[in-house]
């Protein structure tokens, strides 16, 4: 980075906001039984740096919400929760490596369903129009009927079969993302529409849409423009610093914010330049990212999860009482809660007090 880039970069936290088919065939029917800143800039949810002591661990009320552990032999269990999906009717359903997803009651925590999956590890979760549930797994694609709570399809042929991410488009067409291209299929006639194999980046880490209704992809090599008609690529962004893109957002005036092993960023869609280094979380691993209805911007991390002012770079404050610091998966104003997914197991922050607390049915004894 040159000297005027690197003063710029130093200067961040002072800059304004910048306004700047697949047949049937290959979809294998089954089932499976299962057991404020948005009023004014500076209004903002402040959360404190430490927990008060009276802080309680949360407990599911019912004897059924706490899930029972899938055997994998001699496999360690693996509490992530690497993915988190509201649905149509308020539930929140989440991923994790354990061999089940699971749909809670995000307003008490109560367990409404655990669903076996074919593998052990899920990794990507999505809501078509109808309601329907889909999943990726590190061995393809399954549809979850909510109504059931069973399995009604497992889909393999994809350009791999380990799928990390999985966005509904504008249409209603499901992206599907993996580490060997996208595919993009129709849920209600279960065709595959387009298939991008030869990729930019190779690996479809995370997606988000614009306000034009096209993709952008983060890759193992900065972010890919995919027109969600045609399936070709728009544009590619390579000048971003860390590379991977590992988290990807879009807030309110359109513009993305692109999370990498080396920080925060916000790139334009309109033409894909990098207009903004977050100084404040230079250098930080930033692993996922969601802006709330206040327009507060959470940014998950390697080391833990923080909220911060989008206009000025501000940090508010550290979140602390979760299962785990490495924050995978973040879902805002889901029964007046901030769930959040990490690497010993689910939790949540309440907005008013900035506390976070694990989730006992799906976080790590050993981590509580």
């Amino acid at each position: 980075m040159g000297a005027e880039q690197s003063d710029t970069a130093a200067k961040v936290t002072d800059m304004k906001w910048v306004n700047t088919g697949l047949m049937m065939s290959g979809l294998v029917a089954m089932t499976m039984s299962v057991g404020a800143i948005a009023a004014t800039q500076t209004k903002a949810i402040a959360l404190p740096r430490s927990l008060a002591a009276t802080d309680t661990v949360h407990a599911p009320t019912v004897a059924t919400a706490a899930p029972t552990v899938i055997s994998q032999g001699s496999v360690a269990v693996d509490y992530r929760v690497p993915a988190l999906q509201r649905d149509f009717t308020g539930s929140l359903w989440i991923s994790t490596w354990r061999g089940q997803i699971a749909r809670i009651n995000p307003e008490t925590g109560v367990v409404q369903a655990q669903i076996t999956m074919p593998d052990r590890t899920t990794s990507a979760l999505a809501q078509d129009r109808v309601g329907r549930i889909w999943v990726g797994t590190s061995s393809g694609l399954v549809r979850v009927d909510p109504r059931s709570n069973q399995v009604t399809a497992s889909n393999f042929a994809l350009p791999s079969s380990r799928v990390l991410s999985l966005l509904i488009d504008t249409r209603g067409f499901l992206w599907v993302g993996t580490d060997q291209g996208l595919a993009m299929v129709s849920p209600d006639q279960g065709l595959l529409m387009t298939t991008l194999r030869g990729l930019s980046g190779v690996s479809a880490n995370v997606m988000e849409l614009d306000n034009n209704g096209h993709l952008w992809v983060g890759t193992l090599n900065g972010l890919t423009q995919v027109n969600t008609a045609s399936g070709a690529e728009m544009r590619v962004v390579r000048n971003i610093p860390g590379d991977i893109v590992q988290a990807l957002t879009r807030d309110a005036q359109g513009n993305l914010w692109v999370g990498t092993p080396a920080g925060l960023f916000v790139v334009t869609p309109d033409n894909g330049q990098l207009v903004r280094r977050v100084g404040a979380m230079v250098g930080q691993n930033v692993l996922s990212l969601a802006m709330d209805a206040n327009q507060a911007m959470w940014v998950g991390t390697e080391s833990g999860l923080v909220t911060l002012n989008p206009y000025n770079g501000e940090i508010f404050g550290e979140v602390l009482g979760l299962p785990g610091r490495q924050t995978l998966a973040i879902s805002p104003e889901t029964g007046n809660k901030v769930w959040v997914g990490t690497r010993e197991g689910l939790g949540w922050v309440s907005t008013s007090t900035g506390r976070g607390v694990p989730h006992i049915g799906y976080s790590n004894p050993g981590a509580l």
